[in-house]
């Protein structure tokens, strides 16, 4: 459509949402009538941000993408594809968590020890996980109260 056309739309949308302003306004007053003068602007606005034909592409484009929706089977066989890969990334993301199937990187032990560094004719001092001591001492706690 050209400019002319797409004035005139506007136009006649504007002369139409005037009209209905000022019977809004009439019948359920000043709150009604501000509201469908905002409603009123919108098609003026519109043509003179180039919104309207914008709009109007957008539409056409997503009406047109709604009847391959519906009507076309290959649109479903990449639904189906789509939906698969979401399932692919999902599983994966729960036996990374899990970590199965997956390698451990060269030099990497598979079990949690680590080595205790050797010292120089002493035993090298044994390491301590902090929360561990502090479940020790809760359990202690809890055993000297009774609580098991």
């Amino acid at each position: 459509m050209d400019d002319v056309t797409w004035s005139a739309l506007a136009l006649t949308l504007t002369l139409l949402g005037g009209i209905y302003t000022w019977f809004a306004y009439r019948r359920r007053g000043l709150a009604a009538g501000v509201r469908g003068a905002g409603f009123t602007l919108l098609p003026v606005a519109l043509l003179m941000t180039d919104t309207l034909q914008m709009l109007t592409e957008v539409l056409g484009t997503v009406g047109d993408w709604a009847g391959d929706l519906v009507f076309n089977p290959f649109m479903w066989a990449g639904i189906a594809l789509a939906g698969i890969s979401v399932v692919c990334f999902v599983v994966s993301g729960y036996l990374t968590r899990r970590e199965i199937g997956t390698t451990p990187p060269e030099g990497r032990r598979t079990d949690d020890t680590k080595a205790l560094p050797e010292g120089r004719g002493k035993k090298a001092p044994a390491v301590v996980d902090p929360v561990d001591a502090e479940m020790a001492e809760i359990e202690a706690l809890l055993r000297k109260r009774g609580i098991t």
